[in-house]
């Protein structure tokens, strides 16, 4: 490839279309694979092998798109963002992730060396999870149709226990598995140039291998310990916990002091005027712990890197479906559903 940005010609199923997935995504993704047809084939689709699964299994299906701006910001890139977003869509729902499919549709004039730096970043996150990239799809349009790139990526995961995020029920324990509102502060201090004299950078990780040790834990009656599950993305920790909560029938009271932030975000949220309870995290979960067995959770998760942070922050009520915090000095407060992103393209 002579020129250094996509051109239209580099989605229009030619050579030069041939010449970028061969240099640039074939060589940079190294697990390609999930079954005996794979992306490097290039045919319409790939295959996943299941044989090593029992009957009662059911396979997870999950897509999303990623249009966030700029594509590189404080710690990584879209292409984290992508296959992280996606691998904990699958992981939330208790779901092995099998395979994950990309699609791509980039604007001309887009460097090439960008291009290839978000591939890697894709292929390199994938590995934390050894998650295959099996199939995807490339297109361009021009410069005056898309500001940046766009990444579509879809994600097949295997449970025989599905996590809802409806299971919560009174006496539950919320916990979260770190900090809360590093995405979205970050992104929006890189983008519009804010300098809070500290280092914020996105939380953007795979969860799989922080949660799968949870699944497997059990009551002494058999139940599963872990009774819901949901990423607090857009609409942030506000978001998640009402939708929890609607579905699941019960109230959640929380408590102000126990959620975890980093200074700089309460500071940020502070001196803009923002709720940090609303702003997106891609690195995070919620999850709801049967009573008793919050410690055991919680020392779980601190053991990994993405877990030392973790805290309980309330218990489910058998009040009605609203979302209640208790401030430091014992006030009461609504955790509203966001009426809308106060921080837009995070994701």
């Amino acid at each position: 490839m002579k020129s250094n940005t996509i051109s239209l010609e580099h989605g229009a199923g030619g050579e030069v279309m041939q010449a970028l997935i061969g240099e640039i995504i074939l060589k940079n993704f190294h697990n390609k694979s999930a079954g005996s047809i794979g992306l490097e084939c290039l045919d319409d689709g790939s295959t996943v092998r299941l044989e090593s699964f029992n009957n009662g299994c059911e396979l997870v299906l999950t897509t999303d798109s990623h249009v966030i701006t700029p594509a590189f910001f404080p710690n990584t890139n879209i292409g984290r963002l992508a296959v992280a977003g996606t691998v904990n869509d699958l992981t939330v729902m208790g779901a092995k992730p099998l395979a994950l499919t990309c699609a791509v549709i980039v604007p001309e004039g887009f460097p090439l060396k960008e291009f290839e730096e978000i591939i890697k970043t894709m292929d390199k996150t994938a590995a934390e999870v050894g998650v295959p990239i099996i199939t995807g799809d490339t297109k361009t349009v021009e410069k005056t149709a898309l500001d940046s790139i766009i990444l579509n990526t879809a994600g097949l995961g295997i449970t025989d226990s599905p996590v809802r995020d409806s299971g919560l029920r009174p006496g539950d324990k919320i916990l979260v598995t770190g900090t809360i509102g590093d995405h979205g502060i970050s992104l929006m201090a890189h983008r519009e140039g804010f300098d809070f004299d500290t280092d914020l950078a996105s939380d953007s990780a795979p969860l799989w291998k922080l949660i799968e040790p949870l699944l497997k834990l059990r009551t002494p009656e058999g139940e599963p310990v872990i009774t819901a599950m949901k990423d607090p993305t857009r609409g942030g920790l506000a978001n998640a916990l009402n939708e929890m909560a609607a579905k699941s029938g019960a109230g959640i009271l929380i408590e102000e002091d126990w959620i975890p932030f980093k200074p700089a975000v309460s500071a940020a949220c502070e001196m803009l005027g923002l709720d940090p309870l609303e702003v997106a995290n891609e690195g995070k979960a919620v999850i709801g712990v049967k009573p008793g067995f919050e410690e055991e959770v919680l020392s779980i998760l601190r053991q990994h890197p993405y877990g030392r942070d973790a805290a309980v922050i309330g218990e489910v009520t058998p009040d009605k479906k609203e979302v209640v915090l208790r401030n430091r000095f014992g006030g009461m407060r609504f955790v509203d559903v966001p009426a809308g992103d106060p921080i837009p393209r995070v994701c």
